[in-house]
């Protein structure tokens, strides 16, 4: 007697996070390539993973091992690919794993349109059919369940608002269909308007502000990196301007601080 074979695509945590109101976090992943990473980030606390590959040296092999180690583990991996990396490279990533892509350095609707279109099947997008996901766990759906599953679940498109021209069009940018998370990127945005290294400046949290507010009225998910330092500030994006994806910090900075706060701590405990 055979088994029949499972067709539904894994859970993806941000849209259930979204859907009851909660957020998701995510622990970024610049320099960890083991899948020891994810279990930990579990055991943390994360439901979802933020893959750098635009400020790494870590390949779509590595990316692959973490997405598919995540996806077994019940969390939701999302990979930023490099700046102007082609349309190849972000089906490459889509079709090994990744339940999201994450593109930064947009500066409009036209770049935002290119995203969408290799991110998601149509009719939203024209990319290319394959077979054999790890968001199915490699089971075989039908090609119009696959589509349709993937454009809605696996395959989010997170739109990086971290430039001025993204800022100014993001009204535009959030109302193409096929646009699921508008995402600060508050380092590069607050340089890009002038205010960094002063986060209390009125014109970042006014940018902030336009991009929750565009992810309002198109009923899009406002995403935020690269503020974890400002705890006050994430609140109010939380609370106020309603995010739901929260990236916290780096693997990289997160090691360095709890090995420096263990070192000192050390020191301090030998008499003077």
């Amino acid at each position: 007697m055979s088994l029949a074979t499972e067709t539904t695509i894994v859970k993806n945590n941000l849209q259930v996070a979204a859907a009851t109101g909660k957020i998701c976090t995510a622990l970024g992943i610049k320099i960890c390539r083991g899948v020891e990473i994810v279990h930990i980030a579990k055991a943390a606390g994360y439901e979802s993973l933020f893959i750098d590959l635009e400020h790494t040296c870590m390949t779509v092999s590595d990316a692959s091992q973490l997405c598919i180690t995540a996806i077994s583990s019940g969390v939701t991996p999302f990979v930023r690919v490099p700046h102007q990396c082609g349309s190849g490279f972000i089906q490459r990533v889509l079709d090994v794993g990744a339940m999201g892509v994450i593109v930064p350095h947009i500066h409009g609707v036209d770049d935002a349109k290119k995203v969408i279109s290799v991110s998601k099947y149509p009719p939203v997008g024209t990319r290319s059919l394959s077979a054999g996901f790890p968001q199915f766990e490699y089971a075989s759906p039908s090609p119009d369940v696959l589509m349709a599953e993937m454009n809605q679940h696996g395959s989010q498109c997170f739109i990086m608002i971290e430039t001025r021209d993204a800022l100014e069009a993001v009204d535009d940018i959030a109302a193409l269909p096929g646009c699921d998370v508008l995402l600060v990127g508050s380092q590069d945005l607050a340089t890009e308007i002038g205010t960094l290294p002063d986060w209390d400046d009125p014109r970042f949290w006014n940018a902030l502000e336009a991009v929750g507010n565009a992810a309002k009225k198109h009923g899009k998910l406002m995403g935020i990196a690269g503020l974890y330092h400002r705890p006050d500030i994430l609140k109010r994006v939380i609370n106020e301007l309603g995010a739901k994806w929260i990236v916290g910090g780096h693997d990289v900075g997160l090691l360095s601080a709890g090995g420096r706060a263990n070192s000192d701590l050390l020191k301090s405990l030998q008499d003077n």
